[in-house]
């Protein structure tokens, strides 16, 4: 029997017995895109405003040594699997390498199956169409964006590029909504909130906004009118120019804005009496996205010393999280999900192998005798990690780094190996690899057995997942230039092919939209071996093709212009296959 009341009376006898809080707990995550460990003042920012999260630090207890990943997909897919995205197929944020595989089991499946409600609003990224939408990853409400990032190639050409009213997607339908984007996902966040409780059922609710992430054009008026009058010298990090100036205040005018939205969460949560009953998580997917003041580290976003990977952790669980209680155990985003599972009193997957640690008794202050681990962090641009390229690899006392370069999919220059004592030297100012050279042999060693490991996790391991033409859970595919391979192409590509399966037919009535209008051409819907061809005339900037029908199976989808592949400034936008 696994229903959700006899989840409810498992949970209250084991409580009683346990002395953990006598009802499944509500769970809020709540992880801003790309803020710093220093974008606070707990974490000792000077300028910036943050009374609510500050507050939030000295109610919860933290992590001090907490790690994700350089960028914010593999981040995601670890967080939501409690493994390491090289098991889950993710190993970029686009070029069709930040889709992730739909046989992984996700915290939400695990809550809904449990009789949570299963809510995310903000930031996915982890793939766009079937099957590896939230909704088919345990989701039962979804309002998202699509791809990594509002004013990213992913978002619907219509939105141009805002943050202020953006156009989203509700459980799979395409929403015009008004206000801030963050401002939104609140508002949705809390009105979700309100129906699970009225439907008596604990919510799992997942709260990742696209801010403070760039670009920095939209963002609140009268927050950035302050910051732009205050003197930002002191958070300014190495770089003082006019621009970086003006970029940060931007960042921090978004910054501030989440934490006005903690305010309002807090206050419901308040009002309506949940507080008590709800474990809030707060931190960040990566570290900063500019330059600036990050505490006592080091670099920033893409990185893998300690600015760019090292977040701060709150869990506030009133009465059963003590505030102020800190732990320097080492911990990381794939603990998530075994911590969850364990506060909710739900079995983790039998069949499935978790990297993560369940850290509760880390955050309880329980964990008596708690053994050392190891902790490994890469990623880099490409389709497949390269040994020893761009990883930081932390003990509970030591961290060895090769910061080989994000944006480089090989190794290509020299770059000798790093080796800290982090809890003396936050700052990686003292390289002692020479100093122990039996050490870095051995660090290197255990690294090499991970990464075989992770690769090993199925066949064909590093191959991205197909997207689904024509399920009935999908009828209308938006296929976009986040998730098409373009191989080695610099940035998004011009010519890129979208891996698919075709599971029906049709037929379709398909479109291939551009930006803007690129000129007379002809043009060709590439998919497998069936070929459609139209006309674009000089003034138009989509083809549309009526009553087609694809071949089922894998099949690559493509677009042709003329007689040869597009240039990078005929790149289309989109090719939408809708089953008729």
């Amino acid at each position: 029997m696994n229903t959700p009341i006899f989840h409810s009376l498992c949970f209250f006898l084991l409580a009683t017995a346990t002395g953990v809080a006598q009802s499944p707990p509500n769970i809020v995550i709540v992880m801003p895109d790309d803020m710093g460990y220093g974008d606070m003042g707990c974490t000792g920012n000077p300028v910036i405003r943050t009374p609510h999260l500050d507050r939030l630090a000295s109610e919860s207890a933290q992590l001090t040594d907490f790690y994700v990943s350089p960028v914010c997909s593999p981040t995601r897919a670890c967080l939501m699997t409690g493994r390491y995205n090289y098991r889950t197929r993710v190993v970029d944020t686009f070029k069709g390498r930040s889709m992730m595989d739909p046989e992984e089991v996700t915290i939400a499946e695990r809550l809904k199956q449990a009789g949570y409600a299963t809510g995310i609003f903000g930031k996915w990224h982890l793939g766009d169409n079937y099957p590896l939408r939230p909704q088919d990853q345990g989701f039962d409400e979804v309002l998202i964006h699509r791809g990594g990032g509002l004013a990213q190639p992913s978002e619907p050409i219509e939105n141009e590029r805002r943050y202020t009213d953006p156009i989203l997607f509700h459980n799979g339908e395409q929403v015009q909504t008004e206000g801030y984007c963050t401002d939104v996902y609140f508002d949705a966040a809390i009105d979700f909130m309100k129906q699970s409780r009225k439907a008596g059922k604990p919510f799992f609710v997942y709260l990742p906004p696209n801010a403070p992430h760039g670009p920095y054009h939209d963002v609140p008026e009268d927050l950035l009118k302050y910051y732009q009058s205050i003197d930002l010298t002191p958070a300014l990090g190495k770089n003082k120019s006019e621009k970086h100036r003006d970029s940060v205040a931007r960042v921090f005018a978004m910054v501030e804005n989440i934490d006005q939205n903690m305010g309002r969460l807090d206050e419901y949560l308040t009002d309506s009496g949940e507080k008590p009953n709800t474990l809030v998580l707060f931190f960040t997917d990566n570290g900063p996205n500019t330059n600036r003041y990050v505490g006592p580290f080091r670099e920033m976003k893409s990185w893998v010393h300690e600015g760019g990977i090292r977040t701060a952790f709150f869990a506030r669980w009133p009465g059963q999280l003590e505030p102020g209680h800190k732990s320097d155990r080492i911990a990381a985003h794939i603990d998530v999900l075994p911590t969850l599972l364990a506060a909710a009193e739900v079995d983790t997957p039998a069949d499935v192998k978790l990297d993560g640690r369940n850290v509760l008794p880390l955050l309880t202050g329980k964990a008596d005798d708690w053994p050392d681990r190891d902790l490994f962090l890469q990623t880099h641009r490409g389709d497949a990690p390269v040994e020893f390229h761009h990883f930081g690899m932390r003990t509970q006392e030591w961290k060895l780094v090769h910061p080989t370069g994000f944006g480089n999919e090989s190794i290509t220059r020299d770059k000798p190996f790093e080796l800290y004592r982090v809890g003396d030297d936050p700052g990686e100012a003292t390289n002692l690899a020479d100093r122990h050279p039996e050490l870095l042999t051995d660090m290197k060693r255990r690294y090499h057995a991970w990464l075989k490991d992770v690769s090993s996790t199925r066949p064909n391991n590093y191959a991205p997942p197909r997207i689904i033409i024509g399920s009935d859970k999908e009828r209308t595919s938006h296929l976009s230039i986040q998730d098409w391979r373009v191989g080695d192409s610099a940035g998004w590509g011009a010519n890129g092919v979208w891996e698919v399966r075709v599971v029906d037919e049709g037929p379709y009535d398909a479109t291939i939209r551009w930006d803007k209008a690129i000129g007379d051409h002809d043009v060709t819907l590439r998919v497998g071996d069936a070929r459609f061809r139209g006309k674009l005339s000089p003034e138009e900037s989509e083809v549309a093709f009526s009553n087609i029908k694809l071949p089922t199976g894998e099949a690559d989808i493509s677009v042709v212009i003329g007689r040869g592949d597009p240039r990078r400034d005929q790149a289309p936008r989109f090719v939408t296959l809708e089953r008729t």
